[in-house]
């Protein structure tokens, strides 16, 4: 039976509130895992970043990805106020009883720059595509250089998360690792290519060798940094 195994590390930036969330839900052959990323730092959108992943796991289990992203975003949708904390969310879901086989794909949700990668024959693959300014240029043919000056800019948010927005990816069975910006932004793909290929048999070693691995810019800043893996395991 092939049963997959979860490990979740976050670890505070150099601000007064970790805005980054996660939940795990596990039943069965289900295993769900939310990543939410609060948009500024608060007690407000911590907490809001925690009420979000919850629902947003809950609702995936039950209905699937897009339905979890949706419920957490019309959560906080309150056309009344200009205030409403906000973030950018990212759900996997892996089911053995699904069409989408034995374990042999994590569908993966998500709105805004949450990633999420698989290892695949010793290779990580970005299975995501950041919904940010900055990639919408380059992938609009803008030099690199000038389009990375705009990665800050989110396109979409969980708050404004409607069908449309909302994309869809399934990941080929494997290790897959679930990241805030806080950690992509600092680690380029040859350190974590690294970490995992160094604790690809350890989950619970990998999040927490990523997260440990987060520094400080030139200016002493260091954002929260998250990281969820999921990694199936044959039991007998």
């Amino acid at each position: 039976m092939t049963i997959p195994h979860v490990a979740v590390s976050t670890r505070r930036g150099t601000r007064a509130f970790n805005a980054d969330a996660t939940a795990v839900r596990t039943a069965d052959t289900l295993t769900v895992a939310a990543i939410i990323d609060g948009i500024g730092n608060s007690a407000p959108v911590a907490a809001t970043a925690q009420l979000c992943a919850q629902v947003t796991a809950r609702i995936a289990a039950r209905y699937g990805g897009l339905a979890g992203i949706l419920t957490a975003g019309a959560m906080i949708a309150d056309p009344g106020t200009d205030d409403e904390p906000d973030a950018v969310a990212l759900v996997a879901v892996s089911d053995t009883n699904s069409t989408v086989g034995d374990l042999d794909g994590t569908v993966v949700s998500w709105v805004g720059d949450c990633r999420a990668y698989g290892l695949t024959d010793g290779v990580l693959h970005q299975y995501t595509t950041d919904h940010t300014v900055g990639q919408q240029l380059c992938a609009n043919g803008v030099p690199v250089e000038l389009a990375e000056q705009h990665n800050n800019w989110v396109r979409t948010s969980l708050r404004h998360a409607v069908v449309a927005t909302v994309y869809e990816v399934v990941i080929p069975a494997g290790l897959v690792l679930l990241t805030t910006d806080g950690v992509h932004d600092t680690l380029t793909d040859t350190d974590l290519t690294a970490l995992v290929h160094t604790h690809s048999n350890d989950p619970q070693a990998l999040v927490d060798a990523i997260t440990a691995a987060v520094g400080t810019d030139g200016d002493g800043y260091r954002d929260d940094a998250t990281a969820i893996a999921l990694l199936p395991r044959t039991d007998s």
